[in-house]
C-alpha cells in the first residue's frame, strides 16, 4: 500500500474519526503486526496538537500461548496496573482509537471457558472505562487494517501476498480512502445517514416486526423516548467525531422485556478469535430462552452466559443490503466490516445515548426506561436480501422501513 493513501487514511482517523483536539492526550491500541501504521497514526496525531500519543501494545499470538498453557486461575483476575492504565486516561478525557485486526481463527484450540472468564474479568474491571464510551464521554474510534492471517482467511485461495494487497483494496474503499478528499466525503456521508436518521426519528415507532426467508420473524419494541443515531456522534460537549470507520448504519436500542420471536444469523460472528456460524436464536420478552448453532455451539453458550444482560438484546441496527461494503461481496470475518454490510443486533449492552438525556443517567435510571446492562455488546448480523421490516407506530400505523433488504424510504 502506498504511502499517499496511508497518511490519508490515518489523516482521516485522527481529523473525522477522533476529531483530534489541541492538547488532547490519544491512546493507541494495536496489534504489533499494525506498528508502522500505529506510528504513522501517531506522529500524525502530534503534527494535529496532540499533547501525547500512547501506546497499547497488543499480541494475538502471545495470548494464545498464555491462554493454552497459564493456570486456570489467571484468567480470573485483570491486573489493577492495566485497570488504573485505562482509567486514568479516560479519566484526563483522551480520546481512543483501537486498531481491529484479529486472526478470526487463531483461537480455536482454546478452551472456550479461558476466554470466557477472562473476558469476564477484563470487562468488569474496566466497567468505568467502557460505560464513558458507550455514553461518549470520551471520543473514540475503530478501524482495521490488513493482517497476514486475517488477509489468508478472507481470501484463502490467493498467495499471501496478493490476499493482503486485496483486503488493502477493499478497505481503502470502504472507509472511502479512494476519494481525492475522504475527509470532504465523509461529511456527505454523514449529511445522507443523518436524513434516514430524522425520517426514523420522526415517526417514534412502537415496534420494528422483521421477516425473511431464512426463519426470522422478531418483533422488536422499542422504549419511549428512544433515538436513532448514526454516521457521527457526539460528546456532551458537542464534539463531533464518527466511532466506527467504516459505518453504514443507522441504530437505536430495543427495550429490554419487548423482543419476541426468532431470529436467524446470516454471517459468521468472529467472537475471541472462534467462529459461531449458522445459529439462531429466540426470545420471550426480551431474553434468550432458546438457542443452536451450526458451528460454535460453547462459544454462543459461553456469550450467552456471561451475565443477566447478555441474553437480552442492547442494539438494532439498519443497513441495506446494497450498502457499499455489502456491494464489495466479501466476507470480512471481522465485525467491523460485517456489520455495515448488513442489519445487525447485538446482545448486551445498550448504548445510553440512545434515548433522551441516557447519557446523563446512572444505571437504575436507565433500567427503569428499559436499556440493557451488560459486561459485553456483541453485534450480530441478520439482513439478507429478502428482510423486510415494518415499523408500526403508537397509533397502530404500518409504515414500511424495509423492502427486499433494502431501506423503504
Amino acid at each position: 500500500m502506498n504511502d499517499i493513501l496511508l497518511k490519508k487514511y490515518a489523516l482521516l482517523l485522527v481529523r473525522t474519526g477522533l476529531n483530534l483536539q489541541q492538547g488532547q492526550i490519544l491512546v493507541i491500541q494495536s496489534p504489533i503486526e499494525c506498528a508502522p501504521f500505529a506510528r504513522m497514526v501517531a506522529e500524525i496525531a502530534f503534527r494535529e496538537g496532540a499533547q501525547d500519543v500512547v501506546m497499547n501494545w497488543k499480541d494475538e499470538l502471545f495470548s494464545k500461548i498464555r491462554y493454552l498453557n497459564a493456570p486456570e486461575e489467571v484468567f480470573e483476575h485483570f491486573p489493577d496496573w492495566q485497570k488504573e492504565f485505562y482509567l486514568s486516561y479516560v479519566r484526563q478525557g483522551a480520546a481512543f482509537l483501537s486498531i481491529y485486526a484479529t486472526d478470526p481463527e487463531l483461537m480455536k484450540d482454546v478452551n472456550p471457558q479461558r476466554i470466557f472468564k477472562a473476558e469476564r474479568a477484563s470487562n468488569t474491571a474496566l466497567r468505568e472505562y467502557r460505560e464513558r464510551l458507550m455514553s461518549n464521554k470520551n471520543t473514540w474510534c475503530i478501524a482495521s487494517i490488513p493482517t497476514k492471517a486475517w488477509s489468508r482467511k478472507v481470501f484463502p485461495n490467493l498467495t499471501e501476498e496478493e490476499a493482503e494487497a486485496k483486503l488493502w483494496k477493499a478497505i481503502i474503499k470502504a472507509v472511502r480512502v479512494d476519494n481525492d478528499d475522504p475527509i470532504a466525503a465523509w461529511e456527505k456521508h454523514k449529511n445522507d445517514l443523518k436524513k434516514r436518521v430524522d425520517f426514523l426519528n420522526s415517526y417514534k415507532f412502537r415496534y420494528l416486526h422483521y421477516k425473511n426467508s431464512l426463519g426470522t420473524d422478531l418483533w422488536v419494541e422499542l422504549p419511549e423516548n428512544h433515538l436513532w443515531l448514526g454516521g457521527s456522534e457526539h460528546t456532551p460537549e458537542g464534539l463531533e467525531f464518527v466511532a466506527n470507520l467504516p459505518t453504514e448504519e443507522v441504530f437505536t436500542l430495543p427495550k429490554k422485556t419487548g423482543v419476541n420471536g426468532t431470529v436467524v444469523s446470516s454471517m459468521p460472528l468472529n467472537y475471541n478469535g472462534n467462529l459461531i456460524e449458522g445459529f439462531r436464536l429466540s426470545f420471550k420478552d426480551g431474553k434468550v430462552i432458546d438457542f443452536g448453532a451450526e458451528k460454535g455451539y460453547e462459544v454462543l453458550k459461553n456469550l450467552l452466559e456471561t451475565d443477566e444482560g447478555s441474553c437480552y438484546l442492547g442494539e438494532v441496527a439498519l443497513v441495506p443490503y446494497d450498502s457499499p461494503i455489502a456491494n464489495l461481496g466479501i466476507l470480512f470475518f471481522n465485525t467491523l466490516f460485517d456489520e455495515n454490510a448488513s442489519c445487525h443486533f447485538a446482545l448486551g449492552k445498550a448504548y445510553p445515548v440512545c434515548i433522551e438525556n441516557g447519557e446523563n443517567m446512572d444505571r437504575e435510571e436507565l433500567k427503569k426506561l428499559g436499556v440493557n446492562d451488560s459486561l459485553i455488546h456483541e453485534d450480530f448480523m441478520i439482513g439478507t436480501r429478502d428482510l423486510e421490516i415494518m415499523g408500526i407506530t403508537s397509533a397502530g400505523k404500518e409504515i414500511p422501513v424495509f423492502r427486499n433488504g433494502n431501506f423503504a424510504f
